[in-house]
């Protein structure tokens, strides 16, 4: 029989302590596999040695869209901050980026300075890397990401290709055009990561639909919420470990469906 190994990802370790405790349970518990660090999170270093203490396997979550640059030289006068001396954020980086207000080199620089801090974090190179809030699917920036990876052999990356969306309509219009956008982005992205040797995962939801019995609601909450703008100000979620709770029993449920595929 196929042999299937199912890695779930918590992401946004290191945002805070509050979260990383709520990570650190789950993959207590069975219901992750693995974790992405926000090395710019205010908890990273705390997040780091809980990795090492529990033996998590332990990637990079590559943030260019929330909180502040690692980069030292970024941190005043850069095409990636706002009049407030932040990221741009979720939608404000995907403004700029279209309209042609960021600098790519300067995206490099700050990619190439998470993975040294992540490195001196942690004592070793990130085994994978993806971007938070899927930044390293868009246009420009897929390009940059990839020549990272490639420049310090990182092999693995994940690339939220969904074929079949559309077809989805439990999401609501407003969240829907966002989706489709990271879809098309992602679809655009395969090629530029095969071409740096980087494997990407991908396609979850069609083969979610494939062994879920018919009839089953597919609806759940995210694992990581949605960080609201007060996050760039180090604010911690409070409704983390209701996720939590969330996380744990999708697990459960998630292990009844593919338990005859393993």
């Amino acid at each position: 029989m196929l042999q299937v190994k199912l890695i779930v990802t918590g992401d946004d370790f290191g945002y805070c302590p509050r979260r990383n405790q709520g990570i650190v349970d789950c993959f207590l518990a069975g219901a992750i596999s693995n974790v992405s660090l926000l090395v710019n999170g205010s908890a990273a270093a705390d997040a780091a040695k809980l990795a090492r203490r529990y033996s998590i396997p332990i990637g990079l979550h590559a943030n260019l869209s929330e909180g502040s640059p690692v980069c030292e030289v970024l941190k005043t006068n850069s095409s990636l901050l706002n009049q407030d001396g932040f990221f741009h954020g979720k939608m404000g980086f995907r403004t700029a980026l279209s309209r042609g207000l960021l600098n790519m080199s300067e995206v490099k620089q700050e990619l190439k300075a998470q993975v040294e801090l992540f490195h001196e974090l942690t004592g070793h190179l990130p085994p994978h890397m993806d971007g938070h809030q899927h930044v390293h699917v868009l246009p420009e920036v897929r390009h940059v990401f990839a020549e990272v990876l490639e420049e310090y052999g990182i092999k693995y990356t994940r690339v939220p290709v969904e074929p079949g969306l559309h077809n989805c309509d439990w999401i609501p219009p407003s969240l829907m055009d966002f989706y489709l956008g990271v879809e098309e982005d992602s679809f655009n992205t395969v090629d530029v990561f095969t071409k740096h040797g980087i494997s990407a995962s991908g396609g979850f939801w069609v083969w979610l639909q494939l062994v879920l019995p018919v009839g089953t609601d597919p609806r759940s909450e995210q694992p990581h919420p949605p960080a609201p703008p007060s996050a760039q100000r180090d604010h911690c979620n409070r409704r983390d470990g209701t996720r939590v709770q969330l996380v744990m029993e999708c697990h459960r449920v998630f292990m009844d469906i593919f338990k005859p595929y393993f």
